[in-house]
């Protein structure tokens, strides 16, 4: 994370009450921990942040006739808030978030999305981190940066909480899912 992305992060609460827990971030700046879903009676605890930097693959993405059929590059930054990680306890792989494995995970992703926005990626990559890695609290910075010759880059930024997620999201086609199928086809 870059000094933008912690100034921008210590202006992220999402917490309603000032005596929010705080998570530290790099550079010993202290940070407002978002929520995660939690009430508001209880506290939200420590919360850590895992990043990934700079990572680029190359996808399918835009709305213009010539991003339609040629892989371009793509940035990603993320920032992924887990509750205090055991890792920094136990020194074990599994009680954090596996680099490599959301590395894998992202240049799937990039090979199947389907999607024309920039900002729907982003989302599929929000949702994918929050469902499948078990983040509370993301922030994805997706970016091109080669559409156009006189900027660097263009792309967009978006923060999503467990939360903010449906509850069919978190679900994946629970045995709840099909028994609410046929409900309500039935007439009186």
């Amino acid at each position: 994370m870059d000094r933008i992305d912690t100034v921008r992060l210590a202006s992220f609460s999402v917490a309603a009450d000032a005596g929010a827990p705080r998570a530290s971030a790099p550079w010993g700046a202290s940070v407002e921990a978002p929520s995660a879903g939690v009430p508001a009676d209880k506290p939200a605890g420590r919360m850590d942040i895992v990043f990934i930097e700079n990572f680029i693959g190359q996808t399918i993405i835009g709305i213009d006739s010539s991003e339609l059929h040629v892989p371009q590059p793509v940035r990603m930054n993320l920032a992924i808030g887990v509750p205090a990680i055991r890792a920094c306890a136990t020194d074990r792989i599994e009680d954090t978030i596996n680099y490599a494995a959301v590395r894998a995970a992202l240049h799937a992703l990039l090979e199947s999305h389907g999607v024309r926005l920039l900002e729907a990626l982003a989302e599929a990559v929000a949702r994918l981190l929050i469902n499948d890695f078990g983040a509370h609290w993301v922030r994805v910075a997706l970016a091109k940066p080669a559409k156009f010759d006189d900027v660097t880059a263009v792309g967009v930024q978006i923060e999503r909480q467990r939360s903010d997620m449906p509850k069919a999201a978190n679900a994946q086609g629970g045995p709840a899912d099909y028994a609410s199928l046929g409900e309500g086809l039935i007439p009186n």
